[in-house]
């Protein structure tokens, strides 16, 4: 067992998961997986109310825009005052952009910086928050929630599927960068989740077939399938596991 290995906590019950976006979606689901699995949770968003709900009652809550590096900084100097260390960081929080975020010559700049801010900006500056506490540690696990839009193209989506394939290019690196640290760093990549982000689409019956139709499994994915994956991730059980993608799309990337 290497000195990094030793320093790595048995018990989930004395593991601190940090997790962005977590008010809502993929994030709330998620926090609620890690709560069920005995971590204990700083949650960060825009939302702070909910934040405190997510992070539930040994958790901590707070108030942070992700792509603001102030705010960054001064989140995860609260989490390391109250707990001590970070174990596990979700870099969840994400935006698809608005309908303006289209074909690149039609997409404003302001609404590309907007998309690329949270989504690949965002995971940059939490995890540069995060990285050293966790070399300190000896141990720790960035997990960024990535897309196969980071993959495959998302038509008529330039801003989201760049930002995408950014932050799994940038989880990829950690991996290479820190392993030597006792710290590894993946990607979950999901397909079309039923989240408030994507409602719209799904409320539309023609839209939601058609979406539908694309995928091998047959329905879109529940933020619990993805919080499912991001566990086991957490967990540790894939602990060879660094620099990787898991796919987690209902075979829609199989076609």
């Amino acid at each position: 067992m290497t000195d990094a290995e030793s320093t790595v906590s048995t018990d989930p019950r004395e593991r601190v998961a940090v997790v962005t976006g977590g008010a809502s979606g993929i994030g709330r689901a998620t926090c609620a997986r890690l709560l069920a699995d005995g971590f204990t949770l700083a949650v960060l968003d825009l939302d702070g109310d909910a934040a405190k709900a997510a992070a539930g009652s040994t958790g901590l809550g707070l108030v942070a825009d992700v792509s603001d590096a102030e705010q960054v900084e001064q989140a995860f100097a609260t989490i390391v005052a109250t707990f001590g260390r970070i174990d596990v960081l979700v870099n969840n929080a994400g935006i698809s952009g608005g309908p303006a975020a289209t074909i690149c010559h039609e997409t404003p700049i302001e609404e590309w910086d907007r998309v690329h801010a949270i989504n690949s900006r965002g995971p940059f500056l939490c995890s540069r928050a995060a990285l050293p506490v966790m070399i300190a540690q000896g141990s720790g696990h960035v997990i960024t929630t990535a897309s196969i839009a980071g993959q495959v193209v998302f038509p008529a989506r330039c801003a989201y599927t760049a930002s995408k394939g950014a932050a799994l290019m940038f989880a990829k690196s950690l991996g290479v960068d820190y392993a030597h640290a006792g710290i590894r760093s993946n990607a979950v990549c999901p397909g079309f989740v039923q989240t408030p982000m994507t409602q719209w689409r799904l409320d539309v019956p023609e839209l939601r077939e058609k979406v539908e139709g694309a995928i091998p499994i047959g329905r879109v994915a529940q933020p619990e399938d993805l919080a499912d994956a991001i566990a086991l991730l957490a967990s540790d059980r894939l602990s060879y596991m660094t620099g990787a993608a898991l796919v987690v799309d209902g075979g829609w990337t199989a076609l």
